[in-house]
Order: structure tokens, then sequence, then C-alpha cells
């Protein structure tokens, strides 16, 4: 009897204190946890309600305060906010896992066997496309031409892009769909010709003009494309990723898939430098969901170094007498700020060579004119003259860069740009001292997809095989806090989102990932082996590794 009583005694008292402590949805305890807060703050552990982070702390403190079914030991593991990539290209990029994969093939001959290969694979489809080749990586360093693919595909087009989208190889048929002859001219583009012929090689606005005749995708399409990529993405532990440069009409599809349940990542989105996006947009203002935020508007001022078309002030090194261009004419680009300056919508422009640069800063700061908080951007900032850099700072330009372009470049940088020029190339630590915040991003698919991959050649400023062995150009590298900023909170703050997502904060959304290994302490050699072990995005598990769970109420 005295034994039934202490039992019913225990019973009660833990009734009475799981009575007395808050029901939330998740408990995550145990962690080394990075908040990417305004102090860098440490905690070890929070609770997640309805997706959202009511409460971060303490392990003892959260255990006692709140009960949850899904209880979540992170056994000390390192816990970080979802990582944000700051600028790729999400859409293109899910396209592109169903084309022909041409990375890293080591000449053309490779490409072709690889092309042919493809297309015995998918006989039914109406066009070859692909994208990936790099002729800075090939023996003479040469651009393709089209003879082979003219001799395999006599009747079915193809378009091969070059890695960084801003070139691309066309066959016969496909220039005699879209029009090109040796006759056509293009402004803010090129259409190679050699011996009075079409090579078939297109740069920049050239690409276009195939591009536009290509029959459009259905929503199917889209559909197969983002999941595939969504899927890939949440294994890298990418939560929200800025797609830069959509049509209204793809917008529309990433809406209904998210509206359906299907699409669960978060989106930034740029509207491309369209009429017709101008004309959906501009009078009713920026468009948000949960998960969905359509405020940008990206432009082009010039093309990529790789394939020569950045717009330089002073000659390439490797290519006496060419400066490169602008895609349009300055007057263009000033009558987008003009256009943008007294709405809610951000600008933001892709600008690579110093020229580039120097056109779209002085636009700026003609409309921003003093320090401000609409955040316009230019994407890349890849090399910027000396005298340029104020520019950013003076006006609150937000410079928007991916530091694995540093570390793919830095092969062929020097021979193209020169040493002196070079100084002002890829200068991340003198870009962050502009405006303090510095957003990272990769431009997937023209790098890796990895954020670990961005992180280190932020820090280290190494590629992935680890060279060079002192890192490049050192003196702009990264901290390691700056770089897991960049790539959470600062990449949030490019989107308008730092109050939503970014950081593991009361309020804020719980998108958070589980590493096998600790990014700030662990040495340089360990960093590209990390491994994410969860994934989360508004509480939601959408990546199960190795991650237990208990389930019971705690």
């Amino acid at each position: 009897m005295k034994y039934q009583s202490l039992f019913a005694v225990i019973c009660v008292l833990l009734l009475s204190s799981c009575r007395s402590r808050q029901a939330v949805d998740i408990i995550l305890h145990n962690g080394k946890i990075y908040t990417a807060d305004s102090a860098f703050s440490m905690a070890e552990a929070f609770a997640v309600k309805d997706g959202k982070l009511v409460a971060v702390g303490k392990n003892k403190d959260l255990l006692s305060r709140f009960s949850a079914y899904n209880v979540i030991d992170a056994h000390g593991k390192a816990v970080y906010p979802g990582f944000i990539d700051a600028h790729a290209h999400f859409v293109g990029y899910g396209r592109g896992l169903f084309e022909v994969n041409l990375y890293d093939c080591k000449d053309w001959a490779e490409a072709v066997e690889r092309i042919k290969a493809f297309e015995k694979e998918h006989p039914s489809e109406g066009w070859i496309r692909g994208r990936g080749w790099d002729q800075n990586k090939w023996p003479g360093k040469a651009y393709p031409d089209n003879t082979a693919l003219n001799e395999l595909f006599p009747g079915k087009p193809v378009l091969l892009k070059r890695v960084d989208g801003h070139a691309a190889v066309a066959n016969a048929k496909a220039l005699e769909l879209a029009g090109i002859t040796a006759a056509t001219k293009i402004e803010g583009g090129a259409i190679e010709i050699k011996d009075g012929k079409l090579t078939g090689t297109l740069i920049d606005n050239a690409v276009e003009l195939v591009t536009r005749i290509i029959p459009p995708a259905s929503k199917a399409d889209y559909e197969k494309w983002l999941l595939a990529a969504q899927k890939n993405c949440f294994a890298q532990g990418l939560t929200t990723i800025t797609d830069c440069g959509l049509m209204y009409n793809e917008v529309d599809i990433i809406d209904s898939l998210q509206m359906e349940g299907k699409l669960l990542m978060r989106l930034y989105v740029m509207l491309s430098d369209d009429t017709a996006n101008f004309n959906r947009y501009l009078a009713k203002g920026p468009y948000k969901t949960d998960r969905l935020f359509v405020k940008g508007f990206k432009a082009y001022a010039d093309g990529a170094l790789g394939s020569r078309g950045a717009c330089l002030l002073a000659p390439y090194d490797d290519k006496p007498c060419w400066t490169g261009f602008l895609l349009s004419k300055p007057a263009h680009f000033d009558s987008l700020a003009q256009m943008l300056a007294n709405t809610d919508f951000q600008l933001c422009t892709h600008a690579i060579g110093d020229s580039g640069n120097r056109v779209v800063l002085k636009i700026y700061n003609k409309y921003l004119k003093t320090k401000n908080d609409k955040r316009w951007r230019i994407e890349h900032a890849q090399v910027v003259n000396q005298n340029d850099f104020s520019l950013f700072g003076k006006t609150s330009i937000v410079p928007s860069v991916q530091p694995t372009h540093a570390t793919s470049d830095m092969y062929w940088a020097k021979d193209r740009i020169g040493e002196e020029r070079l100084k002002g190339g890829y200068a991340y630590r003198q870009l962050l001292e502009q405006n303090g915040w510095l957003p990272l991003g990769t431009d997937f698919p023209v790098e890796d997809i990895s954020p670990i991959k961005t992180f280190y050649a932020a820090v280290f400023r190494k590629d992935a095989k680890g060279y060079p062995p002192d890192g490049f150009q050192k003196e702009n590298a990264l901290t390691r806090e700056q770089a897991l900023r960049g790539m959470t909170i600062w990449a949030a703050k490019a989107d308008f989102l730092e109050n939503e997502v970014g950081s593991i904060e009361v309020g804020k959304k719980a998108d958070f990932i589980i590493m096998d290994r600790d990014l700030m302490q662990v040495g340089d050699g360990e960093i590209l082996g990390a491994k994410v072990v969860g994934t989360w995005v508004g509480g939601k598990n959408v990546v199960n590794g190795s991650v237990k769970n208990n389930n019971k109420r705690q």
C-alpha cells in the first residue's frame, strides 16, 4: 500500500510537470548552435512551434520549460541556420539536370562524345541542349566550332551553352531556324565567323537569337526540373535560393507548385529585364507569400570574363584591341534606374568588367544620391577599378559575390586582365569594408551548388583540389564568421528577408541544418568533407540522414 501511494505521488508530480511545460512541435538540444545573430552568439537548444522558433538558449532551461514528441538530440554536432544562396539560377539548374552535362570536359572531342551518348538515350527530344563546356580548360583554349554537330545532327537543332551561359555553340540546323547568317548583326553580342562561314559560336546577346525560338516548356517539365533541383539543394543544406532572372510565367509556375505543397524551397526572385515583366509587376508592386518573394529586377551590364564579354576600361591582355562590350547602351540602364528609383523594387545588375561596374555604379549613385536602404545590388562585382570601390559604400550599393568564381578563374584570369587589374578582381574583403556586410552565393549551375565550397573558397581561397597551397590573393580572404554570415544572415538581408530567416532567433522561421563537423573549428583539410546530417525548413525535416528523433513526448 505504501508503494502504491508513492507511485501515485510520482505520477501526479510527473503529470503536473508535463502540464506546466509548454507543448511545442520540436525541441533540439545538446547542439553547438551558431545562431548567426547580431552578436554571433552560441546556444545549446531551441524550441519550434508552428514552424517558428519560440525559444533559444540552454539545454536545462528549454527542457524544463517545454515538452515535445519530436525531441532531437544533436549529440554535440554543429547546428547552423539554413544556408542561403544569394545568387543562383534554381530553375536553370533544374533544367540542366535533364540536359547534356558538359562540365569538366577535357576537350571538345569529349564534349561531342557526351552529346552522342545523350542523344542515344533521349532520341525523342526535339532539341539537344547542354551546358558546361569551358574552352579555357582545353589545349589551345580555342572556341569550338559546329562541324561535328552538323555531321552528326543535320536535322536536329543543337544548342550547347558555355559554363557561364554567356556563350554557346549551335549547329547549322539551330542557326537556320533562328535565321542567323554570316550577315546577321547583333548589339551587345558577337557571332563568330571564320573564312566567311559561321562557326556556330555565339557570344552574349547572340545566344538569345537561338534560345528565343526554342519551344516553351510545360508545367510538367518545370515541376520535374524544380523538384529535382530542390532535392539536391536540400541535401546541401540550402533552404533559401535567390533565383536571378526569371520571366513572370515561370514565377507563376513556382507559386502554384509551392501552393500545392510540392515545392518547399524558399525562393527570392529577380525578374528579368523584360517589358512583359515590367507590365505584369510594376503597377501592383512586389509579391510575397510564405515561401516566395518577388521584389527584384535583374539587368545585365556586360558578359563574362571567361568568354571575353566582360566590358573593360582597357583591352584584354590576351586579346589586344578588344575591350568586350556592354549588352545595352548606358541610356538603357539609366532609364531602368530612373524607373525603379521610386518603387519598392530592388535593382540588381550583372557587372563583371571594370568598365561595366563603373557604368552601373555611376548610374546607381546618380539616383540613390546618398546612403539608403534600397539595397540595389551589383551581381558579381568581379573586376572593380580601385578608384570605384568607394562608390559602393557612398550609396549603400550591395556587392553580391560568388567566392568559387575566384578559385575557378584564378588559373587564367591573370593572363586575361593582367596582374594590376587582378588586384581589384575577386576583392571580397575590400568589398566587405564598403557596407560592413557581404552576401555570398555560387551562381549555380555556373559553379557547383555546394555552400561548403563557397565557405572554403571564401576563407581559404582554394579550389576543391586544395590549390593553391597558400591560397589565391589571401589578402581578400574572409574570416570564418564573415563567410558564415555571408551564407546566412547577410544573404537574407540582401533579399530583404533578415527578419524571417538567416539566423536562429525567436520569431524566425525554423530553417536549420545539422552537420557532421564544425566548419568554424576544423582544419581546412576537413572542410570539403563536411556532410549535412539533416535539413529542416519551417520545422519540417526535408533531409534526414542519421538524425534520431525521440517519438515520446519529453
